[in-house]
């Protein structure tokens, strides 16, 4: 019997190959998992990602142009993205990251300007009598918003160290706007996932299969830990 071996240079090459991939897969896989799925996870996860392979340029010994691709990758796919305000603050309005995951203050700024305009808005479209009385009392509605009420939650909520989504309960202005801004999936892989599994239930022999036993049989198949 032949055992194939690898030289140790071989081996150091392989070493550093699999150091460099390691940050690229575990970005993929939060990307694309089923858990934790909101369009905060985006930026916070490139980001770091980001600043895992700067790291490895400076120590990699075999793989810097392979980490030069994959950082002119990100930035030609990411790179609009990553400076998008709703995006920015739909990461802020995460409990799990808030404005821990940059130091980068004129980010932090677009997305913080982001939820304060949007977030005063809300409140006075949603304050009694916003909606009532002469045109003039309309346009300056934003007033009768209770702003200080608003910035006073969103300063509990950036306060507060807990990572866990229920924080956002005691603060509805902060959830509110969390809630809409997180509804998005950062990426298409369940939907993809959902579509291949539809494809093996309705196959060409079960051509004649009704819409609402189709329907009933992928979100079975999609759910069977909770049956």
């Amino acid at each position: 019997m032949v055992f194939c071996r690898f030289s140790p240079a071989e081996l150091v090459f392989l070493s550093d190959n699999a150091s460099t991939m390691r940050p690229v897969s575990k970005a993929l896989n939060i990307l694309q998992g089923e858990v934790d799925v909101h369009m905060g996870w985006l930026v916070p996860t490139i980001t770091l990602l980001t600043v895992k392979l700067d790291r490895l340029q400076t120590s990699s010994k075999f793989c810097q142009p392979l980490i030069s691709a994959l950082q002119e990758g990100i930035q030609q796919r990411f790179g609009k993205m990553m400076n998008d305000p709703e995006l920015i603050s739909a990461a802020i309005l995460l409990p799990k990251f808030r404005t821990s995951w940059t130091s980068n203050e004129n980010l932090l700024k677009l997305g913080m300007d982001y939820i304060k305009t949007h977030m005063e808005e809300e409140s006075a479209l949603s304050s009694p009598g916003s909606h009532s009385g002469s045109e003039e009392e309309d346009f300056f509605g934003l007033m009768k918003g209770n702003v200080h009420e608003t910035t006073k939650q969103l300063d509990a909520y950036l306060a507060n160290t807990s990572t866990s989504v229920d924080i956002l309960k005691s603060v509805p202005a902060v959830f509110n706007l969390s809630l809409k801004l997180n509804t998005p999936l950062p990426a298409s892989a369940a939907c993809e996932r959902m579509f291949s599994t539809a494809g093996h239930i309705f196959s060409a022999k079960r051509g004649r299969l009704g819409s609402k036993n189709f329907e009933n049989q992928i979100l079975l198949k999609l759910n069977k830990n909770y049956w």
